[in-house]
């Protein structure tokens, strides 16, 4: 089984061709991912509440689909009330955990405001997928501990800052790491194994602005043993997302 933990639905503002929900799915059955957790770039990138609420209508589309809520630290109010809404009913079924960009919302992962962010996702329960980038990968490990039940996920795992990353793990033994990243470099998923083991590294690829075949050929070059591609490939994400 392969679960994507990091992906995303919607156009992009980019020059490029993505949006409808069939690119993930095709997508999907080309490279064999059985789930795929996907956010709204319309609530990552512009609007958040409306972002959020385009996706709910899109993952019945797809059984393998599974919705991150994406919470924009500077509307915390808005935010709850989507979780609220989104969440009740048979909402638990579909929306599996939280998304927070730190760059599109303006908030370093050490402010107050990111600090209440995860707070509220962590008051109703949902994993949180939080992007990193170079040292605050260090600041969410930080975050992570001063939270009460916190789960983060550090997207991206720092991207160039993932030499830090068996530091951040020492600081808090609730942050997990996803790897995905456009210019990823040569020996650090096995360099991060021989240091922390793979019971905190989770698969994503970044999609749909990102080819599956780029985090899928990353794992590929570490030579993971069986073990270890069941941990990272389905078995943490499993267990954190109760998928």
């Amino acid at each position: 089984m392969i679960i994507d933990v990091h992906a995303h639905w919607g156009p992009w503002f980019f020059s490029m061709d993505v949006g409808s929900v069939a690119v993930n799915s095709e997508l999907l059955d080309r490279f064999g991912i059985d789930i795929q957790l996907v956010s709204a770039i319309e609530a990552i990138v512009y609007d958040a509440p409306a972002g959020n609420r385009s996706l709910a209508a899109q993952l019945p589309a797809d059984p393998r689909l599974r919705g991150m809520l994406v919470v924009d630290p500077r509307r915390l109010d808005e935010a709850r009330t989507d979780l609220t809404e989104l969440l009740g009913d048979d909402g638990r079924s579909r929306w599996v955990g939280a998304k927070i960009h730190t760059e599109y919302s303006r908030t370093p992962i050490d402010s107050p405001g990111m600090q209440a962010a995860i707070e509220l996702t962590t008051e109703f329960g949902l994993p949180t997928l939080v992007h990193t980038w170079g040292e605050n990968v260090l600041d969410l490990a930080d975050v992570a501990a001063k939270v009460p039940g916190a789960r983060v996920i550090a997207g991206h795992m720092g991207a160039n800052g993932w030499p830090l990353v068996p530091e951040a793990a020492s600081r808090s033994d609730r942050i997990w790491f996803e790897p995905c990243w456009s210019a990823p470099e040569a020996g650090r998923i096995r360099w991060i194994l021989d240091r922390i083991g793979p019971s905190r590294l989770m698969f994503g690829t970044d999609a749909t602005l990102i080819d599956p075949s780029v985090a899928l050929g990353t794992f590929e070059a570490a030579n993971l043993n069986p073990a270890e591609h069941e941990a990272i490939m389905s078995h943490n994400a499993q267990q954190l997302f109760s998928l």
